[in-house]
């Protein structure tokens, strides 16, 4: 299989041969007359066309013949006999043909062409492909058995047709975006009189991207394998009544649903998908325009001739009446000539716009530069603390029992359900979401809590409950703390 689908093509050789250029012009003119629906032609025609040219001033008839038969034997052109206006028995000997150019040399030509437009990636990034896509799919989400298999096989198209503008649009405009021409642009003083236009551009995209993808995304949720199923079942009903001599392809419906696949992995694939990394991409172009500005305005500001400011403050010194309401402007200018500045590592604020004189004073200690300094240090007596340890811990203990209190006040039995609570204490909130947190760790969901008890924790995924407090209502899994008790051995 792999050498059928990769074998030589031997069509793309008039595009390397020696006479490349002259098979070019020939094939060209093949296909802008298939363009103009006109399929055949004579090769009288063809020699009349490079007559047209300056190149081709000494060609010849016979030469144009060989010409045409090597095309054919390269499969760009078919040849088929003109049998139809043969006046004389010598003309039917000459065996006269007329040619027709290949879907091989149709697809060349039609990409050659696109390509002498423009050497550069293309693209676009056009908002209103995605609300085209949603009609379409919502369209689909609504078609019913009544609908025809014209209609069915038509949404299918329109969705393939906007998804693949979509996808080769923006995939072409990034391209561009980091093509190497448009990073140079970028770096050009002109880019500055586009930069409010460009930025609108990306910004009205990534809006309109995140209104209607959401929407998207929900139909694309919505529509199950057997719902597609059915709908792809009509398109291939529709399409198997095309005439065709070859035999229709019997996986069709299997390749449409691998399509519709790729569309939902196109917006649903989660981090990884096209979807998310076109607004990554969107976002870091937005924010790479920002730096460039940024740049481009930082160098201007270094290159700016301050002369006009210079003869400004010149007239404002010469508008003084005094040296000493000169040197009072020179301080404002200036600032004060000749200061000693001292360096701390005292912050007493944050705040960069505070004065001086707003600041507190502070204390600093200036130690001497000798290598066998020490600082002198005074002997202190131990402290006891006995009385404030036993203090704080018995208030720890009352504060725990407290608690414990509580605690039993909520259990029904030996467990407490989550569902059942009316609105508890925040602390009381806190302990029960510790005890969870610990109890997710453990394989068999059992701790040993702050009162020496055992306590087996059980959530219920499936199920959420709301627990009340006072500063607040948490919304979270249902949970159910049952109390072990140990048995007293004898």
């Amino acid at each position: 299989m792999l050498e059928e689908e990769f074998k030589r093509i031997k069509e793309a050789t008039y595009l390397s041969a020696e006479k490349s250029g002259t098979y070019r012009t020939i094939l060209r003119f093949f296909y802008i007359q298939h363009e103009r629906m006109k399929e055949f032609l004579l090769p009288e025609e063809v020699f009349a066309h490079l007559k047209e040219y300056i190149t081709f001033e000494d060609y010849a008839i016979e030469e144009l013949h060989m010409d045409l038969t090597q095309l054919v034997k390269w499969g760009n052109l078919f040849a088929q006999q003109e049998s139809g206006n043969v006046r004389t028995i010598e003309e039917f000997k000459k065996r006269r043909f007329r040619y027709q150019c290949t879907p091989y040399t149709v697809e060349f030509e039609r990409m050659l062409t696109g390509l002498e437009r423009s050497d550069t990636f293309s693209g676009s990034l056009e908002k209103t492909q995605f609300d085209r896509l949603y009609k379409c799919l919502k369209s689909i989400e609504v078609f019913s058995k009544d609908d025809d298999d014209e209609k069915c096989a038509q949404y299918w198209d329109d969705v393939l047709t906007y998804f693949n503008k979509i996808r080769q649009n923006t995939s072409d405009y990034f391209a561009y975006l980091r093509s190497e021409d448009a990073s140079e642009q970028m770096k050009s003083e002109a880019f500055l009189l586009y930069k409010d236009s460009f930025t609108a551009y990306l910004r009205d995209f990534i809006i309109a991207l995140q209104q209607t993808a959401s929407q998207i995304q929900g139909l694309l949720q919505s529509l199950d394998h057997r719902h597609m199923a059915s709908f792809f079942e009509k398109v291939d009903r529709h399409e198997g009544k095309t005439f065709r001599f070859e035999q229709n392809d019997t996986e069709a419906i299997t390749v449409m649903l691998e399509k519709w696949a790729n569309i939902r992995d196109w917006f649903l694939g989660g981090e990884d998908s096209q979807y998310e990394t076109i607004q990554r991409q969107t976002n870091e172009a937005i924010r790479r325009i920002t730096r460039t500005v940024q740049r481009l305005g930082e160098r201007n500001q270094q290159f700016r001739s301050r002369k006009d400011d210079y003869l400004h403050l010149a007239n404002w010194f010469a508008g003084m009446e005094s040296v000493d309401e000169a040197h009072k402007l020179s301080s404002v200018v200036f600032g004060v000539f000749h200061t000693r500045h001292f360096h701390s590592d005292h912050i007493p604020t944050d705040d960069i716009y505070t004065e001086t004189w707003e600041e507190q004073p502070m204390i600093h200690e200036t130690l001497p530069r000798v290598l066998k300094y020490g600082e002198k240090t005074k002997p202190t007596e131990m402290s006891d603390h006995t009385e404030r340890k036993e203090e704080a811990k018995r208030q720890h203990l009352k504060r725990r029992n407290e608690e414990k209190r509580v605690i039993e006040q909520y259990m029904n039995g030996s467990e407490i359900l989550l569902h059942e609570l009316p609105s508890v204490e925040p602390y009381v909130r806190k302990l029960l979401l510790s005890w969870i947190a610990k109890a997710m760790v453990r394989e068999d969901r059992i701790i040993q809590t702050e009162y020496g008890t055992k306590v087996e924790v059980t959530l219920d995924s499936h199920e959420t409950v709301l627990l009340k407090s006072s500063d607040g209502t948490i919304e979270m899994p249902n949970a159910r703390f049952r109390f072990i008790r140990e048995e007293v051995r004898s």
